[in-house]
């Protein structure tokens, strides 16, 4: 076999869309290999929650004190996400996932060989570092390949297989933690990463800037300090693990290190972060907008767990079952988003599926011990559906506006804001069934204490509607190569 060919390509709005092998390599084959890089991100993400309590028993500490090891991940992810842009574009973007999927299974194989919590901290720590660089310039990777026209088609692609980790995970994790040992859950990351490498090179199409800004090391520090503070100070919102006061003391951190930021930013030309991307009306609303519809998305399979498992009284391995069937429906989405796109356009589908989402979720509201499982599942389904269309819509009308000169800044920007929101909505749920608790003078959580936040998270994800109905009618339309 011949030496795969790493001569840069054009960038994307130099591509013409095209028929035969070439559409099908751009339009499938390198967004499910990207994809699936992903997927060893998601999973991990998900399984690791039940293992917890046997990883705690195996290092000989307290289960609540495993939650370092999520932590730890979260922080090395928003440390080294703002660094990725520049680092695609300096060394060459195909470079750097692959080197990024390289040690995302080294660090994993180093979690599974951990015999010392500090030593699985620090394993998780590059795990998080590798996060960081795959997620952002995989999809870098996408966007300076495929024209514009061709986008929403391939984002359904690329996200098909990172879907299924946050559904399968809890099954998965559930099956190794009580039929196997804890860690095979960092171990099964080997295979994919090996085959994900090879595809990779043999594939995916190396794209390069030529002209590569200086690194900003002041922004990069101002960042990551703003972004870690907060996520630290979300994770522990709602929780017992540090005193209010260390609390309130992250997130003053956080907002002030990125207010500096955003000081240092303005008239900056080499800021690791462009904050005038923010300008363009698409970008905006699908980023700030759609925050709040991560938010309940982060919120959400932590409010599931707590349901269906404290509240139901289902194992960790039934209720990972049940919410499998959500992977079905958000599966069949992705066939049929782009042409939903191409007969409503962007601005139609988003609000009215704004709606159908915040439904779906104080759907959730009204499940009861006695709700019969088919029931459940097929609400799930539905649910799944209609979020991941909302996902899709959003992820593809984010780049609509943006020139290529932009693309990594502007996939850097995107993977902070959801690292971020996503921890918003961990911490959001927690603060909330603690709030529900307390008001209902309860001492341990039930059912009915879980119920209330299912509407009101629904609730919060009507506030993109207001980013929303603000774009003009043909907002992205060019994505969809749609007419009128």
């Amino acid at each position: 076999m011949s030496e795969p060919d790493d001569t840069p390509e054009p960038p994307a709005q130099a591509l013409e869309p095209v028929s035969g092998a070439d559409a099908v390599r751009r339009g499938w084959i390198v967004p499910a290999i990207i994809g699936s890089g992903l997927l060893m991100q998601t999973l991990n993400a998900t399984v690791i929650t039940n293992a917890l309590p046997a990883m705690a028993d195996a290092f000989g500490v307290d289960p609540l004190r495993l939650n370092l090891a999520i932590t730890m991940y979260l922080l090395a992810s928003a440390v080294f996400l703002p660094v990725s842009g520049w680092a695609a574009d300096r060394f060459g973007a195909k470079r750097i996932f692959m080197a990024a999927m390289v040690l995302y299974a080294l660090s994993s194989a180093a979690c599974g060989f951990a015999q010392t919590l500090p030593q699985l901290l620090a394993a998780r720590f590059l795990q998080g570092m590798a996060g960081a660089m795959m997620g952002p310039v995989g999809r870098l990777v996408l966007l300076r390949t495929t024209p514009k026209s061709e986008l929403v088609g391939a984002m359904s692609v690329l996200t098909m297989p990172a879907l299924l980790g946050p559904v399968i995970g809890p099954v998965i994790g559930g099956a190794i933690v009580t039929f196997a040992d804890w860690r095979w859950i960092f171990f099964m990351n080997l295979p994919v990463a090996v085959a994900g490498v090879a595809l990779v090179r043999a594939f995916v199409p190396n794209v390069k800037e030529q002209a590569v800004s200086p690194i900003d090391g002041l922004g990069i520090l101002l960042t990551g300090a703003g972004l870690a503070a907060l996520i630290f100070g979300f994770e522990n919102l709602g929780r017992s693990f540090l005193p209010p006061g260390v609390v309130a003391g992250l997130f003053i951190g956080g907002f002030l290190s990125l207010g500096l930021y955003w000081r240092h930013a303005r008239g900056n030309p080499h800021a690791i972060i462009d904050l005038s991307i923010f300008r363009l009306p698409t970008f905006q609303a699908a980023t700030v907008g759609g925050a709040f519809m991560r938010v309940a998305m982060g919120a959400n399979p932590f409010l599931l767990a707590m349901l269906l498992q404290v509240g139901f009284g289902l194992s960790a391995f039934a209720a990972g079952t049940m919410t499998f069937i959500s992977a079905v429906g958000a599966l069949l989405m992705k066939t049929t988003a782009p042409p939903i796109l191409r007969r409503f356009g962007f601005r139609t589908v988003l609000l009215a599926n704004a709606l159908v989402v915040a439904a779906s979720f104080a759907a959730y509201g009204l499940f009861r011990p006695s709700t019969p499982h088919w029931i459940i599942m097929s609400v799930l389904a539905v649910g799944g559906f209609f979020r991941s269309l909302q996902f899709t819509s959003l992820n593809g009308m984010a780049y609509a506006e943006v020139g290529q000169e932009r693309m990594s800044r502007a996939s850097t920007t995107a993977s902070m804001v959801q690292q971020l929101v996503q921890s918003i909505g961990i911490g959001l749920a927690a603060a909330l069934l603690h709030f529900l608790m307390r008001s209902r003078g309860e001492t341990e959580l039930t059912w009915q204490a879980v119920s209330p936040a299912f509407p009101i998270v629904g609730a919060i994800t009507l506030v993109s509607a207001l980013w929303f109905v603000r774009l003009p009618r043909d907002a992205g339309d060019e994505m969809n190569a749609r007419r009128g």
